[in-house]
């Protein structure tokens, strides 16, 4: 080959790769743009407490503060004695299925347990009451599952410490019988007690469903739920991305 001919097949080369640079480049952007998935609800804490459905908490014991860590959060702060402090995420719809995200640190000075948070249901008599929630008792987390007979099940749990961030993510389905629920800490898909990742059971009862962020249970010590901004998404990585 003379060296012209190389020349010019060097030269077609280039530009070949430089075309397909150019489409690598032009088509990153276009791949991604429908996005992870799309985000369902999620409260503001430049809006303030009005961003959610509902607070139920003392006057001045729930809103915002700025954290080292994680920046503008929730704070729920439950006093001695007192029931609740919580705050209410959307209505639900029987049969629908989407992911819950968020990040909390708890800071509880009692022996007693405390939810952290709640899939509710209304009325509380003779329905399951909350299908799904998250609680914190003496150093550890757990996750538990409540049936129609509002019998407890313990799903998982893990140890924790006061003042510590976690990473919560839920997949639900919503059911009577046929609910299901997948669960993921500090950003690893966890087993359940039954052996399985996903939980089939009652994930919905009464007439209406809706979500709880806080501290509940009356007890004779402070408690403090510390929490970003949860996220409801159509995926997982939408749902946990600003967590």
């Amino acid at each position: 080959m003379s060296l012209l001919s190389h020349h010019r097949k060097a030269a077609a080369v280039a530009a070949v790769l430089g075309t397909l640079g150019t489409l690598a480049i032009t088509c990153g952007p276009a791949a991604s743009a429908a996005g992870p998935g799309k985000v369902l609800w999620t409260p503001s804490t430049s809006k303030g407490a009005s961003s959610f459905a509902a607070v139920q908490c003392a006057s001045g014991n729930f809103g915002v503060v700025k954290d080292a860590v994680k920046g503008n959060v929730w704070r729920a702060f439950q006093a001695a004695g007192e029931e609740r402090c919580e705050t209410l995420g959307p209505d639900l719809k029987e049969g629908d299925t989407f992911y819950l995200g968020w990040s909390s640190k708890a800071n509880i000075e009692d022996t007693d347990s405390r939810y952290v948070f709640q899939l509710k249901c209304s009325p509380s008599a003779d329905t399951a009451n909350h299908p799904i929630e998250i609680d914190i008792l003496n150093g550890r987390v757990r996750l538990q599952e409540w049936d129609l007979d509002h019998v407890a099940h313990s799903l998982w749990t893990a140890q924790t410490t006061n003042n510590t961030w976690h990473s919560y993510a839920l997949k639900i389905r919503l059911g009577r019988t046929d609910g299901t629920i997948d669960f993921w800490f500090d950003g690893v898909k966890q087993t359940f007690t039954t052996g399985s990742g996903t939980f089939k059971g009652t994930t919905w009862d009464g007439d209406r469903d809706y979500l709880k962020w806080g501290s509940y249970h009356p007890a004779k010590g402070n408690a403090t739920n510390t929490f970003t901004s949860p996220v409801m998404a159509t995926t997982l990585q939408a749902a946990t991305a600003g967590s």
